[in-house]
């Protein structure tokens, strides 16, 4: 399973072998690793070693240790990537605008790939979805019911990059995204438009046609972004 370790900087070695037992699928998100003494025993090296390796692999986001439970291989990293992402957006004075086009870019493209790739179960999921979006009176609980609508969306473009990135880009937007669509809401036929918005990007995907999802997604946020500016 492991290889017993020999040279110098042992503890980034411990970490390769780590990495590469991800790479390679032997460990996958939620699976724990062994104990420090089997570790220790395994790779023939100090403990001191192993546990500077474990405390490097929590710092860059990899595992993460359980007080009594052990280390484990980390189940979500959307974490780590909206930290760096936050503070880029902070120091490199990038604006909202910036973000959003950056959202756009992303969500038309997954709109494209979901309606390739969208499995019967997906679709039959999707289309729950967008019921509950159509029929839900309560705006707080119906603005959920959109950002459910457009991350399972990324889901079904069956690409997990495109999915988490788009999660973190999301947030860093978020308060721009739901002031937005308070502007929207507050008139009855902006409301009824973006409720169509919607049904037209569901409609294209089930239809399974790359070209019209794009097309209606694309439609959506150039109509949303437009109200993000305003703010």
């Amino acid at each position: 399973m492991f290889s017993p370790i020999k040279n110098t900087k042992v503890y980034e070695q411990v970490m390769d072998q780590i990495k590469e037992m991800i790479d390679n699928g032997v460990l996958k998100k939620g699976d724990k690793l062994p104990s420090e003494r089997d570790l220790v025993e395994e790779l023939q090296v100090s403990r001191a070693s192993i546990r500077e390796a474990l405390r490097a692999l929590e710092v860059i986001g990899l595992i993460e240790c359980r007080q009594g439970e052990g280390n484990f291989i980390k189940s979500s990293f959307q974490d780590n990537l909206f930290e760096p992402l936050s503070i880029m957006y902070m120091l490199e004075g990038t604006n909202p605008g910036d973000i959003l086009e950056l959202r756009k870019i992303m969500e038309v493209e997954a709109a494209g790939l979901a309606a390739k790739r969208i499995t019967d179960k997906q679709l039959a999921d999707l289309k729950e979805i967008m019921e509950r979006f159509e029929n839900c009176k309560d705006e707080e609980l119906n603005a959920m019911i959109d950002k459910e609508l457009h991350y399972k969306i990324a889901e079904c473009s069956g690409n997990v990059l495109i999915f988490n990135i788009l999660r973190t880009v999301s947030l860093l937007v978020d308060d721009f995204i739901k002031d937005a669509r308070r502007l929207i809401i507050a008139d009855q036929d902006k409301k009824k438009m973006l409720l169509l918005q919607h049904k037209d990007i569901y409609l294209a995907i089930e239809m399974h046609s790359s070209v019209a999802a794009r097309k209606a997604m694309r439609q959506h946020l150039d109509y949303t972004n437009k109200y993000s500016k305003m703010i």
